[in-house]
């Protein structure tokens, strides 16, 4: 069974962007979707739950006041982590994007940024938010709800 792909309106509401956010992070290639790529005009770009992930991240840094330049670097290297995303925290000090997958990690990145500003970014309660969107925007079948008029 393929993995299901979520419509840009959909990845919008869920994520908390807006179109035209998707849109040019699309075009940039700082989140391309992974099920299906838009293929000229009238297309359906399809996003799976990893890059519903990303985008998230992305919008959480944005909302801290991270510049797009970090998120882009942040990005980049959840992609190259392969394991389970939920251990992971992101560890911006300054210019810097570290991930770390224990508190220790976390600590001693923070004790040697001494006068660095820092934001951690704790990736699971971020995964549990998008899970509780999913969940809220389609029936038990998959099917988009539609809101009630």
């Amino acid at each position: 069974m393929s993995e299901p792909g979520y419509r840009g309106p959909q990845v919008c509401k869920i994520v908390g962007i807006t179109y035209r956010q998707l849109d040019y992070w699309a075009r940039t290639g700082l989140v391309r979707p992974s099920v299906m790529d838009a293929n000229g005009s009238g297309t359906q770009r399809l996003y799976s739950y990893r890059d519903l992930v990303e985008l998230k991240v992305i919008k959480q840094m944005l909302d801290a006041g991270i510049s797009l330049q970090s998120a882009r670097k942040a990005v980049e290297s959840l992609r190259a982590f392969d394991e389970g995303l939920a251990s992971v925290r992101i560890v911006i000090q300054g210019p810097n994007v570290v991930l770390a997958q224990s508190d220790e990690q976390v600590m001693d990145l923070l004790r040697g940024g001494q006068g660095v500003l820092s934001v951690v970014l704790d990736i699971e309660p971020l995964q549990q938010t998008i899970t509780e969107a999913v969940q809220l925007a389609f029936d038990t079948d998959g099917t988009p709800r539609v809101a009630a008029r």
